[in-house]
């Protein structure tokens, strides 16, 4: 018999059984990670912009959904409500610090020559320098067409909040990436 611990709300130490999964329920896990890994991989990599990132905390929402398959009636949104709430975790516990130099690096030269490659490259520099709420907000409201009830419900957070954050990061990247509000104006035309 194993033993988990948990701290109740008067700090004492609470000692519980932990049940092993049965054969059933580790067969729809397994089912469930194989058919959507493509999907959910496509939310953390659009979070985390870098795919050893994104399989980092792809895994690490895994395991943790792993943990309480049973009681989950919604595998998929739960997943993905996972993922971001890792996502801004990990940020804010991985915060990396730039390094300011004088002089710019090389860049390196562009295999693909249409616009389009530039265009994305510039989006996905831009969205990186974000912060991880603004971005969450931009992926559950572009990427996975979510309206802002449906964020703020995901998100743990108001309304007002997810607009505001929307509007915050729109013109961070209006700002950043000016190339991106001249393309969108020659396609208008």
């Amino acid at each position: 018999m194993m033993c988990s611990c948990r701290k109740t709300s008067a700090g004492r130490v609470y000692l519980g059984e932990v049940r092993p999964v049965d054969d059933a329920a580790r067969s729809d896990f397994l089912e469930f990670v194989h058919t959507r890994t493509g999907a959910l991989f496509r939310v953390a990599y659009a979070l985390a912009g870098q795919q050893q990132v994104a399989e980092d905390l792809l895994q690490a929402s895994l395991e943790k959904i792993a943990l309480r398959w049973r009681w989950i009636h919604d595998p998929e949104a739960y997943t993905k409500r996972v993922i971001y709430h890792e996502f801004v975790s990990w940020r804010r516990r991985h915060r990396v610090k730039e390094i300011l130099t004088a002089n710019l690096p090389e860049r390196a030269p562009v295999m693909d020559p249409s616009r389009t490659v530039d265009l994305r490259r510039a989006l996905v520099a831009a969205l990186a320098t974000l912060p991880p709420r603004q971005r969450a907000v931009l992926v559950l409201r572009y990427l996975e067409d979510h309206t802002d009830a449906e964020i703020a419900r995901i998100m743990g957070c108001s309304r007002p909040t997810v607009s505001s954050q929307a509007h915050r990061a729109l013109a961070t990247l209006r700002a950043r990436c000016p190339e991106l509000s001249d393309s969108f104006e020659e396609t208008r035309s």
